[in-house]
């Protein structure tokens, strides 16, 4: 009997060790991998493209007067009359307005009273002048017989005739001064007629007959007219300092207005500041606009095409291939086989492409594909992929 359960216990345990090595024998192991996914990561790469930047960027730009001048009464004065209103056309010289200064004419009269005086007393000086010029003449024909004239009365003639020269030379410059004196009244009377500085076409009335005006500065003064030149514009434009480069004048822009959609007006370079704004980071470059129909109205805003210019060839890369993280930009370049991260500075974007600053040269392969998830120094194939 005892056998018998022996032999039973011995042939279970036989089974269930055979079994779990039929179970063993057919199991595939953990760490076996299809043969498809061996080697190193395939990335798809670019060439550095190095050629001359030729990019056209829109930027805004403000439309100014040629000339605009807010004209005030050079001397104080009430209004008599306007002969001029807002959208007026005026030319140079023609009037604007007539001022009333009566106490002007007050001024004027007391001048020529003072030049007339100086004018009557320089004929009496001159009068005592001649009387003494001759007694002294009398005197020294006398002299010449001995002992006819004493030394001491030819001396005071001849200081008689002195003084009275002095009096004649201060009697002309007295006349000199009241004559200007009358000719200053005289020219501030003209004043009175206000007149055009230049052709143009006035903005802004700001005085009506009988207001009080005066020279610019004056307290409560205010300026009769507003008169600007739009025969022809400066064009301000604000250029960012990155793009300032090639600047050059003589050189026509295109530009385009909102009141005219569709439609295309140019400039030309004229003036450019030669410094930049150290509030803005920008440097204002005029370009003058002829508007002889007086289509483009001053204070217009507009779009400018602008030249984006180098000095030398520009490296290039597909915009995509530009990463970026919290801390840095870069391009990743695949080089002997290994990924290397390379910072760099973006500018002009040309088409597809972005120029860029770095260390980099021309025919560098790099990522078509910029990601942080490509580390730094790991093993790739790299596979070429034409720029556009």
């Amino acid at each position: 009997m005892r056998v018998l359960r022996h032999l039973q216990t011995w042939a279970f345990a036989a089974s269930v060790t055979a079994g779990l090595t039929a179970c063993r024998g057919t199991a595939v192991p953990e760490t076996a991998k299809p043969a498809g996914e061996a080697g190193p990561r395939s990335v798809d790469v670019v060439a550095v493209v190095e050629r001359p930047l030729n990019v056209t960027m829109a930027m805004p730009g403000e439309l100014t007067p040629f000339q605009s001048v807010a004209v005030f009464s050079k001397v104080s004065g009430f209004v008599k009359t306007m002969a001029v209103d807002r959208g007026s056309r005026v030319r140079a010289g023609q009037l604007v307005a007539v001022i009333e200064a009566p106490e002007l004419a007050a001024s004027r009269a007391e001048a020529q009273s003072r030049l007339q005086s100086a004018q009557a007393q320089l004929v009496a000086v001159q009068s005592r002048a001649d009387a003494s010029a001759s007694t002294l003449e009398k005197l020294r024909a006398a002299a010449a017989t001995p002992g006819v004239v004493a030394g001491n009365d030819l001396v005071i003639a001849e200081k008689a005739a002195q003084a009275d020269q002095g009096q004649v030379a201060a009697a002309l410059q007295n006349i000199e001064a009241a004559r200007q004196v009358l000719n200053s009244v005289t020219e501030m009377e003209s004043y009175l007629r206000v007149t055009a500085p230049f052709d143009g076409v006035v903005t802004e009335r700001d005085a009506h007959p009988g207001a009080l005006v005066g020279p610019s500065g004056g307290q409560g003064t205010t300026p009769i007219v507003r008169i600007v030149d739009n025969h022809r514009l400066r064009l301000i434009v604000p250029v960012p300092e990155a793009y300032t480069a090639g600047v050059s004048a003589g050189a026509m822009l295109p530009f385009s207005v909102a009141a005219y959609p569709g439609q295309e007006f140019s400039g030309t370079i004229a003036r450019i500041a030669h410094a930049v704004d150290i509030g803005t980071r920008t440097m204002a470059v005029e370009l003058d606009v002829a508007n002889a129909d007086g289509r483009l109205a001053p204070g217009a805003f507009c779009q400018v095409r602008w030249p984006i210019r180098r000095p030398g060839p520009s490296l290039l890369v597909p915009s995509g291939a530009i990463a970026n993280t919290t801390d840095r930009t870069f391009v990743i370049r695949v080089k002997n086989g290994h990924t290397e991260w390379v910072d760099v500075k973006s500018g002009v974007t040309a088409g597809g492409l972005v120029e860029v600053f770095g260390d980099l040269h021309p025919g560098d392969e790099i990522a078509i594909r910029g990601t942080d998830e490509l580390r730094s120094g790991i093993e790739v194939r790299a596979k070429t992929t034409a720029a556009s």
